[in-house]
């Protein structure tokens, strides 16, 4: 991806290096594993935790530490895939005649106070509606490079451009209607449609990649990265590498192939209506 040179966005709150008190987490290992896995899909993890999660407030006097040379680059890297994601959703929401609301990028070290709660790193990328900012711990694309083999400049923009998807969501108040179904619904019914959220902020990153590719930005072999890393964070992946057996009725994110698809579609169309991931029989 060619970013050097190219506009950063503003939007940026650098809390790396921030002290504060850590999470305090009940649930024993079992749980633990139950995060990590969650977090690896790029999941909100707080909604699994709920009350287990003691959130403790940083002291007032936090500082912020600068990182070295290759932790700059990488934050200026995310910070110029933002501003990329601003510059297509300006674009479309501008072209169906409404505003887009940027949101703001927190990157942290270890834990972070959201307000969504007081969270630790464990949650992976998140975005928080509540106050319509998008957290990463930047040691996740490590875990995404080394782990599930999906390394590469494009499939770390394939995780920020995920996540502001989730935000497109919350601005076109699908994820406010979805949440609401969610709570009058059962479990299994609940995941279902969590995965059609999670597809469709897949669609959406695959439109960004569609506005990045033709305004020639993309190296070859970028597309594949992100659909790489899309495949790699797969329900059905995920578990089968962490326990070894597959549970459909538990998915909260869609499989490997789902979310290869979606993401492609997204990118071969463009077309913000063809992203409809919950009236269809299967996405």
């Amino acid at each position: 991806m060619r970013w050097r040179g190219e506009r950063e966005s503003s939007n940026i709150e650098d809390r790396r290096g921030v002290t504060g008190r850590r999470v305090a987490v009940g649930g024993g290992i079992g749980t633990l594993l139950l995060v990590a896995v969650v977090a690896l899909l790029g999941g909100d993890v707080r909604q699994i935790l709920g009350p287990l999660l003691e959130t403790t407030p940083p002291p007032a006097s936090q500082t912020s530490q600068p990182g070295n040379t290759e932790d700059k680059e990488l934050r200026d890297f995310v910070a110029v895939v933002l501003g990329k994601t601003e510059d297509v959703w300006q674009d479309i929401f501008r072209k169906n005649g409404k505003t887009y609301r940027e949101p703001k990028l927190v990157l942290f070290t270890d834990q972070v106070d959201s307000g969504c709660g007081f969270t630790g790193a464990a949650v992976g990328p998140f975005y928080c509606p509540g106050d319509e900012k998008i957290y990463i711990d930047l040691s996740f694309y490590n875990e995404l490079r080394q782990r599930f083999k999906a390394p590469g400049d494009f499939a770390q923009a394939y995780v920020i451009a995920h996540e502001v998807g989730h935000h497109v969501q919350k601005l076109l108040g699908i994820s406010g209607r979805i949440d609401q179904m969610q709570r009058r619904a059962s479990e299994r019914e609940a995941n279902q449609l969590s995965v059609r959220l999670e597809l469709q902020a897949d669609f959406f990153a695959g439109i960004f990649a569609k506005y990045v590719n033709d305004k020639g930005i993309l190296d070859p072999g970028d597309i594949e990265e992100a659909l790489r890393a899309a495949s790699a964070i797969g329900d059905d992946a995920i578990q089968s590498q962490t326990s070894g057996r597959v549970v459909p009725d538990s998915f909260t994110h869609g499989t490997s192939e789902q979310r290869l698809r979606w993401f492609r579609k997204g990118y071969e169309t463009g077309d913000i209506r063809q992203g409809d991931t919950f009236n269809l029989p299967d996405p």
